[in-house]
């Protein structure tokens, strides 16, 4: 990956250290972010990394919502009042058990990726959405970061602790 005049260093660099040199077509002239949401506590995690990368040169984003939240009172309304912009796809998964809501977002997730093919895939949270993306990227080599804020709880009753746990282990 080459550093692009204004991209991030930091960004560049994890990438370069963590994979070498990546396909050619990975490679692009502007830093590709991805940014996975699904649920209330993603979007306001989510809103205000979008707006400082939004300000950076060199920087290209998306946003992909998995649909883990889907109604206007737990989705749509965030969008509007964090004023982040409109997902770029919306995977639509909906709700099920666990391992259901998890298959589907890892199914209708990686061919995003494979299309998009972003340098970087930002996942928020502890949701099923955080750990289905992070996996999906870890399979397909591309990098991933985590941005969670609270204590971990030890709790492993607790399907949060779990997604948390995982993708940790998973992120770059």
């Amino acid at each position: 990956v080459e550093r692009q005049p204004g991209a991030s260093p930091d960004l560049c660099d994890a990438v370069r250290s963590k994979f070498g040199s990546l396909p050619g077509s990975w490679v692009r002239s502007a830093m590709h972010i991805l940014h996975v949401v699904g649920a209330r506590p993603n979007f306001m995690k989510a809103a205000p990394v979008l707006r400082a990368l939004a300000a950076r040169p060199g920087v290209r984003q998306s946003l992909i919502h998995t649909g883990q939240h889907y109604d206007r009172i737990m989705s749509d309304v965030f969008f509007q009042e964090l004023e982040m912009p409109q997902p770029d796809c919306n995977l639509e998964v909906g709700s099920g058990s666990h391992a259901q809501q998890t298959a589907a977002i890892l199914s209708a997730f990686e061919p995003v990726v494979l299309e998009r093919k972003p340098n970087l895939v930002l996942v928020y949270g502890d949701v099923n959405s955080t750990v289905a993306a992070a996996l999906v990227c870890s399979k397909l080599r591309v990098p991933v970061g985590h941005v969670e804020a609270g204590l971990r709880s030890r709790d492993r009753t607790m399907p949060e602790e779990i997604n948390r746990l995982l993708t940790d282990q998973l992120s770059d």
